[in-house]
């Protein structure tokens, strides 16, 4: 049940995250790459909840 929760709290983060830099007024580019940048974090951190890492 924990990693279930903790899944969970990172999906919500990720989302949560990527709202926000959609929010702030950057550059087209410079957003993309924050965008990649946090949806590679989330990525690595749900495999390392599911003990893939």
């Amino acid at each position: 049940m924990s990693i279930l929760i903790s899944v969970l709290v990172t999906f919500v983060v990720v989302i949560l995250v990527l709202y926000l830099v959609n929010m702030i007024p950057m550059e087209a580019r410079a957003k993309q790459i924050v965008q990649i940048i946090v949806i590679i974090i989330g990525i690595l951190s749900l495999l390392r909840y599911l003990a893939v890492f």
